[in-house]
């Protein structure tokens, strides 16, 4: 009797390990299945096949809430959902991230209009993070690097994972939302295109491939770089090298779009596709 519990027991305990075993193995073959289907998708559409999923909406505080309303004019160009969204994509930034001050208190306004830049930009991602900063330096005017002898207004140093920021130039980067010169935004995404390199999430593969594209545009097309360089839309500063053009770019497209789209759609439609855009007005 007490052989035939022990047996009774010991196969009721593989029967529970073995159903384990099966729920864990069917979840990780569905996962697969998923990214194969979602990849095959992104090939064909170059987009993701869903961007904003959530088990729970972060909120900013009144304060904070109050500064992206009144002080942030691309959040008004969002429908009350996507508002919703991008609220907690900003509460997300600022929880995931160190703030550092030098010489300057950080405050609620530093941290909101920063993490609204980024998740502007990155809006159309479904990993919004930009894995590669881990801290965002301020200072409040341009600041003296010891590495190059030189005054920065901003920088982003990977080694570091840092994204330094002169407060007073990212301000005035809002000033004039139609002259095509914002820090914040420049700084940015030369963060966004090198975590692009390192990370292999839907999002980084679209912004890579993107960018390669645009690259293959120019090199076989001497006619279009001449057309660029003719046009006087983007600044000399874009021509400095890839990286550069790319940034400088993408400021033009967030502040003129329609100017952008007019004089260069193909270029428009690839930075678009880059960055998955679809709020009104792109």
């Amino acid at each position: 009797m007490f052989l035939i519990l022990v047996i009774e027991k010991y196969t009721l305990g593989s029967k529970i390990i073995l159903g384990i075993l099966f729920v864990v193995l069917a979840c990780i073959l569905l996962n697969y299945a998923i990214r194969m289907i979602e990849m095959g998708y992104v090939l064909k559409n170059k987009r993701p096949l869903y961007n904003h999923f959530y088990f729970y909406l972060r909120r900013l505080n009144k304060n904070q809430k109050s500064i992206l309303t009144h002080q942030f004019s691309f959040y008004k160009k969002l429908t009350t959902k996507e508002k919703k969204y991008f609220e907690h994509r900003v509460a997300s930034f600022i929880k995931d991230k160190d703030f550092i001050g030098r010489d300057i208190v950080v405050s609620d306004e530093m941290k909101v209009l920063i993490a609204s830049t980024a998740a502007m930009l990155t809006f159309g991602f479904r990993d919004f993070y930009i894995g590669i900063i881990s801290k965002i330096v301020i200072y409040p005017s341009k600041y003296y690097s010891n590495i190059n002898k030189t005054y920065h207004k901003g920088e982003f140093n990977p080694k570091l994972k840092a994204l330094v920021l002169s407060w007073e130039d990212f301000v005035q980067g809002f000033d004039d939302e139609n002259d095509n010169l914002n820090l914040g935004i420049h700084e940015l995404t030369h963060a966004i295109h090198i975590n692009s390199m390192k990370e292999r999430d839907v999002s980084s593969i679209i912004f890579n491939d993107s960018f390669k594209e645009l690259s293959t545009l120019f090199s076989e097309n001497e006619g279009l770089r001449e057309e660029l360089k003719a046009s006087n839309y983007f600044r000399k500063y874009a021509y400095t090298n890839q990286f550069e053009f790319l940034a400088v770019t993408i400021e033009n497209f967030i502040e003129t779009p329609q100017e952008f789209r007019s004089q260069f759609p193909e270029i428009y439609n690839k930075i678009r596709q880059m960055l998955n855009f679809k709020v009104s007005g792109y």
